[in-house]
């Protein structure tokens, strides 16, 4: 019966972070959620559906998180040859450059 209070404490701790993340980090996921995840993981932990898409978790290890923001504001159109080609508004800049600082 040891497993319970586990999976109780497990529960709290994804609650509780779900919770402390800004109204910013939260549009940046949903963003990422929509619109990255087909192909890129965006959590701590899985694999990238499409092998060639980094993780989202391992991109500040590539480029500080900070200098992606022109990036997207002129738009990405490289990256792995199945990546299509999008321009963010700056408020979507913003929150997903959040999101991706939650992971690093």
């Amino acid at each position: 019966m040891r497993l319970v209070p586990v999976c109780l404490a497990i529960t709290l701790l994804m609650i509780s972070s779900a919770i402390a993340a800004s109204p910013a980090e939260r549009r940046g996921r949903a963003y990422a959620k929509a619109n990255c995840a087909r192909c890129h993981s965006i959590d701590r932990d899985s694999a990238s559906p499409l092998a060639l898409a980094p993780p989202f978790r391992t991109l500040h290890k590539r480029y500080p998180i900070e200098t992606l923001a022109e990036a997207f504001a002129e738009g990405i159109y490289t990256g792995h040859a199945e990546m299509p080609a999008f321009e963010l508004e700056p408020k979507q800049i913003n929150d997903l450059l959040s999101f991706l600082k939650s992971l690093e």
